[in-house]
């Protein structure tokens, strides 16, 4: 059974398709990265599939159970974890204080604070902030607000994570990084939907990528059946990648 699976999911804002009739599945300890040019429908899809945006159609299954209708933190308790594009960290608190929320409600939450700082702890030294952890959010560099990001994501003790964009604006250091991460978190089972448009990045983590382009799914594939695709070369990629990537 998968993980995950999106049947027919839509989504429509006024007369606009911001996504249609999207169908996939993923199973657990997978890692599918998402691409597709700005305005596709990459975050309305992980907005549809946490519970932040209500669908037009379609369902979403977690674990075989369906979703569609539960709020964004019946779905969190249900093991479902996401970062988003715009760091959203708690003002007024500390990255070790920010962690430790996620902690407190999240799946198999932390019954107390003790224990809640406690799992902060480790998730801070896994993601590689630990020396952070007393400072507060806006002193943050961009690589290590990203960093919190994903690490509230992660106190949440997820089965299933989608992360939005986590690598946008990092340095090619910060973005080996940030891959390693990632391939330490599939190696612990978490089962991973990455949406991602630095491409060095999501072909290293991704076993399958889908392409979405004007809200629908474009193919679908391997890194490398999806990247030597003539659509997504057109549509997405440009002759230029496909040259550079060919040499």
């Amino acid at each position: 059974m998968p993980i995950l699976e999106v049947r027919g999911l839509s989504r429509k804002f006024g007369g606009v398709w911001a996504l249609r009739d999207v169908s996939f599945a993923v199973a657990a300890g997978e890692v599918l990265g998402v691409i597709g040019p700005n305005g596709a429908g990459k975050t309305t899809l992980i907005n549809l599939i946490t519970g932040h945006l209500r669908p037009s159609g379609g369902h979403v299954l977690v674990g075989g159970i369906d979703v569609t209708k539960q709020r964004p933190w019946v779905i969190a308790h249900d093991g479902v974890a996401r970062t988003f594009q715009i760091v959203k960290p708690f003002r007024g608190v500390t990255v070790r204080e920010n962690v430790a929320i996620g902690a407190m409600h999240g799946n198999h939450r932390d019954r107390s604070v003790r224990e809640a700082l406690e799992t902060a702890d480790q998730i801070l030294e896994l993601v590689g902030i630990t020396h952070r952890a007393g400072s507060a959010p806006s002193e943050l560099s961009v690589a290590d607000a990203r960093r919190l990001e994903l690490a509230k994501a992660l106190a949440c003790r997820p089965r299933l994570l989608l992360i939005d964009e986590v690598m946008a604006g990092l340095r090619p250091q910060e973005i080996e990084s940030a891959v390693g991460l990632i391939h330490q978190l599939r190696e612990s089972g978490i089962t991973i939907v990455a949406v991602e448009h630095v491409m060095k990045a999501i072909i290293s983590i991704s076993d399958r990528i889908v392409v979405l382009h004007h809200g629908s799914i474009l193919t679908s594939g391997t890194p490398d059946q999806v990247l030597s695709d003539p659509r997504v070369i057109e549509a997405y990629l440009g002759h230029r990648f496909a040259r550079r990537r060919a040499t």
